[in-house]
């Protein structure tokens, strides 16, 4: 066998770095939050698909998932869609925050999700609304969700899972709420989502 044979080289200094560095991660997971929403279809069947979808992800542990809501599409003329349904759902995970993105697009894509229009209706929306407390303006992960904060269908359903929350950069949950109309947000007690076994 040549020296050159890339199975006997030895590891660079770098790349065992790296490794060392991603084992830290793994056993420090963060907490996320994210807001799942549907307005077609069989909307609870599809929320919980989404729960099981995330609890099915390596590095993604489902710890909580929120009552369900009913509340009227936002941004378009009313009576123009069906209501949607929407829940939150906190995760503990070791993946970075691009890579539980890309994981929610691909969850989104399974349910056939369609992005035609802007606020149009969808099978399953998956918004990751804060990152443990990471703030960037990065344009394709912007966090906290820049919207979250003025969300009565987010904000009521984080609250009911965890009335200590706080929207990084924009305050507690609970008073935040406080400056929100909430009327567009019912709750749907006959629904309920299960937490992954």
């Amino acid at each position: 066998m040549s020296s050159s044979d890339p199975t006997v080289q030895p590891v660079p200094s770098s790349v065992t770095e790296q490794v060392d560095a991603a084992d830290v991660t793994l056993s420090n997971p963060q907490w996320a939050v994210l807001s799942l929403g549907s307005n077609l279809g069989n909307r609870l069947e599809t929320l919980q698909g989404a729960v099981d979808a995330l609890e099915d992800t390596p590095g993604v542990r489902v710890k909580a998932v929120s009552p369900v809501y009913e509340t009227d599409p936002w941004g378009v003329e009313p009576g123009s869609q069906p209501a949607y349904f929407n829940a939150v759902v906190l995760v503990k995970t070791t993946l970075p925050p691009a890579s539980l993105l890309e994981r929610g697009h691909a969850i989104e894509e399974a349910f056939e999700r369609v992005r035609d229009e802007r606020w149009g209706p969808r099978t399953i929306d998956v918004d990751i609304v804060t990152y443990q407390d990471v703030v960037s303006d990065d344009p394709r992960l912007t966090l906290p969700h820049p919207r979250a904060h003025e969300r009565a269908f987010v904000l009521v359903p984080w609250y009911d899972v965890d009335p200590e929350a706080v929207v990084p950069g924009r305050g507690p949950v609970v008073d935040l709420l406080a400056g929100l109309d909430r009327g567009g947000v019912r709750s749907r007690t006959d629904l309920e989502l299960r937490l992954p076994e």
